[in-house]
């Protein structure tokens, strides 16, 4: 095959629902991202503590005290609205693909793999 194919990064067709009520599903999967995320960065702000505390380079009340400048107030606006746009990425998909309606053609080469 020659020259570079490019295929779609989101799952299509039924997704599996494992409650009732996939408004309930779709609530767990939020909250689990953001739990992931949580995580993380709970791992890496407990690792930069503690080698601050270990270099005694910096006070607890420094860090309730710093004003953030314009700079960095908007480098962490633009990492908030990534972030949210991960932790509500299962809605975007879902409205995407109602706005976007049944494709007939994807379908059929669905059922032309699942046959093989």
């Amino acid at each position: 095959m020659s020259g570079n194919v490019r295929l779609a990064r989101r799952a299509r067709g039924e997704r599996p629902y494992f409650f009732d009520d996939p408004n309930v599903d779709r609530v767990v999967a939020m909250v689990m991202g953001l739990a992931g995320e949580v995580a993380v960065m709970r791992e890496r702000l407990d690792t930069v503590e503690r080698l601050l505390e270990k270099a005694g380079t910096l006070r607890r009340r420094d860090i309730d005290a710093y004003e953030p400048g314009r700079k960095v107030a908007a480098a962490r606006a633009a990492w908030r609205e990534t972030f949210l746009g991960e932790v509500l990425r299962i809605v975007e998909t879902e409205l995407e693909a109602l706005e976007q309606g049944p494709d007939p053609a994807y379908d059929t080469a669905i059922e032309l793999v699942e046959k093989r």
